[in-house]
Order: structure tokens, then C-alpha cells, then sequence
């Protein structure tokens, strides 16, 4: 049911390592052949590659996979559920603006019921039509007027807590970035590894582990921030329930 990857570095990297084998499981050697996508972030811009066409035998993945560096980037093999077929509006990562930003989001899982939530307004209106890309803009709707007066305590607060609403739906393990930091969501599956050697800091975010080494799984309903590939902060469920409580 899809396979997310996040990267993000202090300096900048070639990805060929990771994306490579997570290339494979785009239909290879997992069952997400319904389209990829690799978004990365270069002089603050973000660039997006994706397709509808299985990545494990796509040669576009291939050259991406092959040629892309950059501190930061997330991205997607599908297994098509909601809608049920492979398509270009479909295919994750999404980008949207908001904040003076763009802000990139995949996901894993299925949320369905977030589609006939209130509408999202005209701050961010999906182009295609799954609860992945509908998720996404509630995200932004929700988190868009404290993020643009820099209150970091207030607007990760607000996405903790609509983040724990959405995953009551069903199951929503997630990727997010402005181009800045990368957020990472892990509802019931999602691992990282954290390296520190003569490239510098860097951190790899998967559904399952893309190598041998010291991948650490996410505790369930556990949410992370990363900067420079360093973790900056770190919610668990537990603490947006008591928060949204109070």
C-alpha cells in the first residue's frame, strides 16, 4: 500500500544509494507499481519528477535515481487505492503553495473519509482525487495562519493534532516539507537511519528499511521534524492528544 522515502542532509548529496533500490520497490520487489515520484529541493526551489508508469522499470526513475543530489527530498511508489487506477494527478508527491512557500506531501495509507470533510477553501484545492492530496491540504489549512507568524510551538501544535484526527480515519503515515525542514509521520510503519560521518549529518526516512544497518522503526503515532538532517523536534500521539485536551 504504497512506499514513502525522506531525505534531508546538511550538505548536499547524490541519492543514488538510496533511490535506487527504493526504485525497486515500485513494482519489483513490492507491490507498488501504480506510478513514482521524486520531489527535491535546489536554491530553495523545489523540482518534482514523477510518472504513472511502474518505477521499477522506468527509465526516467532510473536517471533520476541516478543523477539527483540535493540536502533534501521525498518520494513515492503507489499502489492505487483511492481512486483505484494509475494516473498523472494521482501520483504523489503533491505540491501546493502556501505561506509563501511550496510545500510538498506524500502518503501512505488510506484516509477516505477526509474527502468529504468541509472543503478546504481556496488556500489550497486539490488537483486530483485522492484522500492523500485532500489530507494534504487540510494539513495546510490548518497550520497556514500560525506557520505565517512564525510561531513554530503553535504551528506544529496545530499539525500534531490534525494529524492524530486524520490517522482516527484510517491510516496515515505521511512525508511533508516547506523546502526547509522535512516532517515525518509514522501512524503504524515507517523507519529511519541517521548517519554522521566525513559527508555529514544526514537522515533516510523509509517505509522499510532501503539497506543493512541501524534502521530504527518509528514508534506508532510518532511525528519528527528534521532540519539539515538533524532531528529538531519529535511529538508522539500521546502528547497532541494532551495538548488538543487542554
Amino acid at each position: 500500500m504504497c512506499e514513502l522515502f525522506g531525505y534531508s542532509s546538511e550538505h548536499e548529496q547524490g541519492l543514488s544509494r538510496w533511490l535506487m533500490p527504493f526504485r525497486q520497490r515500485g513494482g519489483g520487489n513490492a507491490d507498488n507499481p501504480d506510478g513514482w515520484g521524486v520531489a527535491s529541493w535546489h536554491d530553495g526551489v523545489a523540482r518534482l519528477s514523477k510518472s504513472s508508469e511502474a518505477g521499477f522499470r522506468s527509465e526516467q526513475f532510473a536517471r533520476v535515481a541516478d543523477e539527483l543530489s540535493t540536502r533534501l527530498a521525498i518520494a513515492h511508489v503507489r499502489k492505487a487505492r483511492h481512486p483505484p487506477v494509475p494516473g498523472m494527478l494521482n501520483t504523489h508527491p503533491f505540491i501546493h503553495a502556501c505561506c509563501n512557500r511550496e510545500w510538498v506531501f506524500a502518503h501512505n495509507g488510506m484516509v477516505p473519509e477526509v474527502i468529504a470533510w468541509q472543503t478546504t477553501g481556496p488556500l489550497c484545492l486539490p488537483d486530483g482525487e485522492t484522500d492523500s492530496e485532500y489530507a494534504f491540504c487540510h494539513l495546510l489549512t490548518g497550520i497556514a495562519e500560525a506557520y505565517e507568524q512564525a510561531q513554530r510551538p503553535t504551528w506544529l501544535t496545530r499539525l500534531a493534532q490534525l494529524t492524530e484526527k486524520i490517522a482516527a480515519l484510517g491510516k496515515f503515515n505521511f512525508l511533508l516539507s516547506d523546502g526547509q525542514e522535512l516532517i515525518a509521520y509514522g501512524h503504524d510503519r515507517l523507519h529511519g537511519l541517521e548517519l554522521d560521518d566525513e559527508s555529514g549529518r544526514q537522515v533516510i526516512i523509509a517505509t522499510e528499511p532501503l539497506s543493512d544497518g541501524p534502521w530504527q522503526p518509528f514508534a506508532a503515532r510518532e511525528l519528527r521534524v528534521y532540519r539539515d538532517g538533524r532531528q529538531i523536534a519529535r511529538l508522539s500521539g500521546a502528547a497532541a492528544d494532551s495538548t488538543a485536551a487542554r
